[in-house]
């Protein structure tokens, strides 16, 4: 990247260590196209399926995010990046709440996190 005199413009781009979930979402009975555009398991029971989303920091977080949803219930860990602290989880309505109940639940009482409101749709 240069500027209009052709000099060469450095960015630093940096994140700030807290210990937050920023993001937690729960969609219910969502189109199979979603399943599909994110790469999800296709072989889903759509109708009574649900997506849980969530953004953590440090972004290593979605690691232990990961371990306790997938113990928690019956639920499939559709993607986890430790590197940009996304995780997303695909299953039944009930089994996707339960489990995003109990990690945010973990990281606010055990790991003392800042965390957001469960949100649905």
């Amino acid at each position: 990247m240069s500027n209009e005199h052709g000099e060469q413009i450095r960015i630093i781009q940096e994140t700030v260590a807290g210990k937050e979930i920023t993001f937690a979402h729960v969609m219910g009975g969502p189109d199979p196209i979603i399943y599909q555009k994110l790469g999800l398991n296709p072989q889903l029971d759509y109708s009574s399926s649900a997506i849980g989303i969530m953004n953590l920091t440090p972004p290593e977080s979605a690691v232990i995010a990961s371990d306790i949803a997938v113990k928690s219930g019956n639920v499939y860990l559709g993607f986890a990046d430790r590197f940009t602290g996304t995780m997303i989880i695909t299953g039944e309505l009930s089994d996707v709440v339960s489990a995003m109940t109990e990690i945010v639940d973990y990281f606010r009482d055990t790991l003392e996190y800042v965390v957001c409101k469960i949100t649905k749709r």
